[in-house]
This record gives structure tokens, C-alpha cells and sequence, in this order.
């Protein structure tokens, strides 16, 4: 039986650690107190960042774009490691954002499980950056479509967000793969009667103790055609 699955895209489909080789040229300037940061540390809390932003957002109801999350959590990157960064620098690391890389298992992993199933990238991110990540990455046309929560005025993992997707896709939570690899992901598709794979994208990588676990755990996509079904 044809089944929906709805993709996570940063951190599951692109590498949001790709802004690295950007930022690799600011971090020098960091500040003295900072002076063993390295660009991966920076684009770790760039990211942790704008997660937490958006969560906060999400609890307050004072929904703003994604792509604002980004650019407030840099912004405080920029305070935080004293990066001294002008105004043309923020907008080329925010560009680099809209360019993260691929990882090397979706292309053939979507192409395989497009051919037994819906296929829908499903993001926090607005819908016209996911189109256009997706379009730059070359992998646009292995979609059915893409799912923003933009509408909901809220982000994952609020319940309302995930009922939304089923909403849009005319699909039953029974018959619905959310794919993601981060944990809160799967543990929000859940909340709502999603079935969910967990993609353990770094191997020390420890899925958060609430009592929930997602139904299949893969190292790479490639897995998930065994692993798949309704």
C-alpha cells in the first residue's frame, strides 16, 4: 500500500553544519575571550539557536518567519563570539544558509521511495527557501509538494503543525511517515498518531528519554525501502 512520507529538511536532508566553509572566514575576527572557537562551533549554536528561537516563538504566539529565526540566531552568534560582522557579511552567511548542502544518501533514497510512495518535504522553513533549496539542490522534482508550517502560524513540534500536513496531503496519520533526525520531530509527528523514522544522522547521536521512540531508527535513508510501509 502507497504510504505519505513527509521529509524533514534541515538537518535531514541538507547538513546545516554546511554554512561551515562560510563562516570559516569570520572566525579569525572572533573576539580574545573566544580565541579558540572554531567555524563548527559557531555553526553548531547558530543552530541550536535557531531552533530555540523558533520554539519560543512557537509558545509565545509571536510567529515569525523561519528564515528571521535564522538570521536572530547568527545575529547572536555574531554578540556571542564577537565576530564584529558587517551588514554585507550577515547577508552573505544568511545566503550560505540557502545553500546548505545535500547529504550524499537523498538524492537515490528519494528517487528510489518515490516510486512507492508520496513524497512531500515537510519544514519550518517557508515554503518559496524550501522550493528553492530543494531547486538548487537539484532534488525538486522527486517532491510531490512541500509542506510549510507558515500557515499554522507556529512551528514543530506543536501538534496543530503536524495535523496541518496530514490536512494538505489528504493522509491518515496511520498511513504517514514523518523522517526526521531530530528527535523533537519525531516525538511531535507522534503526538498526533504519525508513524515515524528517526534518521540517526551522527552516531552518538541520543534520542530524548520522554517515553516516546520512533517506530524505525536508520543510520542512512538508504534503509528506509526495507523499512517502509502501511
Amino acid at each position: 500500500m502507497q504510504c505519505t512520507l513527509a521529509f524533514d529538511v534541515y538537518g535531514t536532508l541538507f547538513d546545516t553544519q554546511g554554512v561551515v566553509k562560510a563562516l570559516a572566514a569570520y572566525v579569525p575576527k572572533a573576539g580574545t575571550r573566544n580565541s579558540q572557537v572554531s567555524a563548527a562551533d559557531v555553526a553548531r549554536l547558530w543552530r541550536d539557536k535557531q531552533l530555540e528561537y523558533a520554539f519560543r516563538r512557537g509558545l509565545m504566539q509571536r510567529f515569525k518567519d523561519f528564515s528571521v529565526c535564522t538570521r536572530d540566531a547568527l545575529r547572536y552568534c555574531n554578540v556571542y563570539y564577537e565576530l564584529d560582522l558587517s551588514a554585507a557579511e550577515e547577508t552573505e552567511l544568511l545566503a550560505a544558509f540557502d545553500l546548505l548542502p545535500l547529504f550524499s544518501d537523498v538524492s537515490n533514497a528519494l528517487s528510489i521511495l518515490g516510486r512507492k510512495h508520496r513524497v512531500y518535504a515537510f519544514s519550518n522553513g517557508c515554503q518559496s527557501n524550501v522550493e528553492s533549496l530543494l531547486e538548487n539542490a537539484g532534488v525538486a522534482n522527486a517532491f510531490n509538494g512541500v509542506i510549510s508550517v507558515t500557515d499554522t502560524k507556529s512551528f514543530k513540534p506543536d501538534p496543530s503543525v503536524y495535523t496541518h500536513f496530514l490536512r494538505q496531503t489528504h493522509s491518515d496519520p496511520e498511513q504517514t511517515w514523518l523522517v526526521s533526525a531530530n528527535a523533537f520531530d519525531i516525538i511531535g509527528a507522534d503526538s498526533v498518531g504519525m508513524r515515524t523514522a528517526w534518521v540517526k544522522r551522527q552516531h552518538n547521536a541520543v534520542f530524548d528519554p520522554w517515553g516516546v521512540q520512533p517506530e524505525v531508527t536508520v543510520e542512512h535513508l538508504g534503509q528506509l525501502n526495507d523499512l517502509i510501509h502501511c
